[in-house]
């Protein structure tokens, strides 16, 4: 017997802030969590959501911090990679669970990845969708000359104010065009498009998402002090071989830091 579940609306206080989290499926089941990335929020995972929940998973998607009706704190340093995981293992703790399924997206793999180096013991097995393991980014960035090229926007963040100014002109006309001509035709539709615009216009929230990027100069950055030891954890690697913002090589050679990867 198929059963459909709603979404419930919770919010969690974790590691000093408040979470909005968006839930799923039978709260006995297997805790599947699933991390979204820049410019989303939990939004990003609504045709999974049902999917999952109704094989028997327990599916918790949060507005990572600085998202849509998560908290924002000002500070830049608060977007630290070390931050940003302390915010999903508290989560995993307060859900009540010993280990979780755990897919990530964007930004959102990147957590998934350092989470899967530095604190394996908090999951099953890791699901990231088309972001290189932090080394092999590296790598890539010191040697291939059009992978800065398309990295080109991560600088452009850096600057203060302007990166804000620009995006959000015209009611984020920038991002929603970059949505259309980067997926294929009628994965968007307009209503989807004002769920984003909406949640971009949260107060404080753009600044927010745009300061998960300029952190990077913080504390244990996403692309710096990797274990050199293959992860063991199963890890499947999901990549659109068409995405424009990442070349498609770095796939194969994410699998190669993984001892159970595919």
């Amino acid at each position: 017997m198929n059963i459909t579940y709603g979404l419930a609306n919770n919010y969690y206080q974790v590691n000093g802030v408040r979470l909005h989290v968006v839930e799923s499926g039978p709260e006995e089941g297997p805790v599947f969590l699933l991390l979204h990335g820049f410019p989303e929020f939990w939004y990003g995972w609504r045709k999974q959501i049902p999917y999952f929940a109704a094989l028997g998973y327990r599916v918790v998607v949060p507005d990572q911090r600085g998202y849509n009706l998560s908290s924002k704190p000002p500070a830049i340093r608060s977007y630290a990679v070390e931050e940003l995981m302390r915010d999903v293992i508290e989560l995993i703790k307060q859900l009540g669970a010993d280990k979780v399924y755990l897919a990530g997206h964007d930004w959102g793999a990147i957590v998934a990845w350092n989470l899967a180096i530095f604190y394996p013991q908090y999951l099953h097995r890791v699901i990231i969708l088309n972001v290189p393991h932090p080394a092999v980014m590296v790598q890539t960035l010191r040697k291939r000359v059009d992978q800065l090229r398309r990295s080109w926007y991560i600088f452009f963040i850096q600057l203060p104010w302007l990166p804000e100014k620009f995006v959000s002109r015209a009611n984020f006309r920038f991002l929603t065009r970059m949505f259309r001509k980067t997926s294929l035709p009628g994965t968007f539709s307009e209503a989807d498009l004002q769920q984003y615009q909406t949640a971009w216009s949260q107060p404080g929230s753009f600044t927010a998402m745009l300061n998960w990027y300029r952190a990077v100069r913080y504390g244990r950055q996403p692309n710096a002090r990797t274990s050199k030891a293959p992860i063991a954890l199963p890890i499947l690697i999901i990549w659109g071989a068409k995405d424009a913002f990442l070349h498609s090589e770095m796939a194969q050679k994410s699998v190669k830091m993984c001892a159970n990867g595919q």
